[in-house]
């Protein structure tokens, strides 16, 4: 899906949508935190805010929770408007990075808080809560209080305490960072198996693009205060709308050149192929080209495959089954790029400081955007 077609759906299509964002602005005095954000989020989906610090994604999450207030636009909930709802009158359950746990109640007693504020009956509350530690894996820890459990036990307490009352709308506000690697690895798959189980519409914030990637089925990709693209994972990272986003997400080499129309660049002294270009470039028009460390072919390259050169190995930096090598070649000037190499390959082709090596570099995964400066 393209970035038009999903950010900028027109209000009143005739698609299902469990949320709405409708034209929302955010101003802090002269600084805009928002800027015309327009958003359809499908039932049942998760999806990501991702963005680096300052963008607005914490601001528009807020925003939707009524924790913050929008200076102009629509927040739609099923159809509900519930723009200017405080907190407490909208239909969501919320998980914060902190965790945000009553230390002087027990897990039981924190997860079925919201019930209880809700007047439902001991019965009720004790099944749901029974129900969900179940859940979240802690069927034993009812007794317990939040300093007896890790962080990553923590985490869960609050998620099935964001379930208990049934919400609509589940919002997370990084809910992973305050823990450890591996224990964030861990969670962000037992998250996406409870979202999914439960069938609840997920919003997730996160700056790990990691995060993002794995967990999602739909990612905005967000920079100061504008959705740039919103798309799956793989059409996030294999299909950039913009430079920001082929920077941000992933690993990426970026070489400068010149459009030679028909979808031909010249880099230094080569001339490069580009099948997935858009043709509306001018002859000479100053291009940035973005290619993945792994969009390259390194064996059985035929005579005429595009975008061949031979290119000397700088450095290799070894991270175990996967490596990087950083290589270059006189015809491009300098420019140097960073390619993947499985340990098999580093072995199987000889690529090691100091050696040419043959490569090609993939003319159907090449993305190429107008060189221009940002205007003052």
């Amino acid at each position: 899906m393209d970035m038009t077609e999903a950010t900028y759906l027109a209000p009143g299509t005739p698609a299902a949508a469990a949320l709405e964002v409708i034209g929302i602005r955010k101003d802090f005095e002269a600084f805009s935190a928002l800027r015309d954000v327009h958003l359809r989020v499908k039932p049942g989906e998760m999806l990501c805010f991702l963005g680096p610090s300052g963008c607005g994604k914490t601001t528009l999450l807020r925003i939707i929770a009524g924790l913050e207030t929008q200076t102009a636009g629509q927040i739609l909930q099923n159809g509900r408007d519930v723009s200017w709802l405080p907190a407490d009158k909208r239909d969501y359950g919320i998980v914060f990075q902190s965790y945000a746990l009553f230390p002087n109640l027990t897990i039981a007693a924190n997860v079925g808080y919201g019930l209880a504020n809700g007047k439902a009956g001991k019965a009720e509350i004790k099944a749901r809560v029974a129900e969900l530690l179940q859940l979240v894996g802690l069927p034993t820890s009812g007794e317990k209080y939040p300093s007896q459990l890790s962080g990553g036990q923590q985490q869960r307490v609050a998620l099935a305490r964001a379930l208990a009352t049934r919400p609509g709308l589940l919002l997370l506000d990084e809910p992973l960072s305050a823990l450890d690697a591996l224990e964030r690895v861990r969670l962000r798959g037992e998250i996406r198996r409870l979202q999914k189980q439960v069938g609840i519409t997920t919003i997730m914030v996160t700056h790990d693009q990691e995060e993002a990637l794995s967990m999602a089925d739909r990612i905005v990709v967000m920079n100061h205060g504008v959705i740039e693209q919103v798309g799956t994972p793989m059409d996030i990272y294999e299909r950039p709308a913009t430079p920001f986003v082929a920077d941000f997400v992933g690993k990426v080499n970026v070489l400068r050149g010149h459009a030679l129309g028909n979808n031909l660049f010249r880099v230094g002294d080569m001339e490069l192929q580009c099948d997935a270009c858009d043709s509306g470039f001018e002859v000479g028009d100053a291009v940035n080209l973005y290619l993945r460390p792994e969009d390259r072919i390194a064996e059985h390259i035929a005579p005429d495959t595009p975008n061949r050169m031979r290119v000397m190995v700088n450095k290799v930096e070894f991270l175990g089954g996967l490596c990087i090598a950083e290589v270059s070649a006189e015809a491009l000037h300098g420019q140097s790029l960073g390619l993947h190499f499985s340990l098999n390959q580093l072995h199987d082709l000889d690529v090691r400081e100091g050696n040419h090596i043959e490569i090609a570099l993939r003319a159907n995964r090449i993305r190429a955007f107008c060189d221009r400066k940002p205007a003052a």
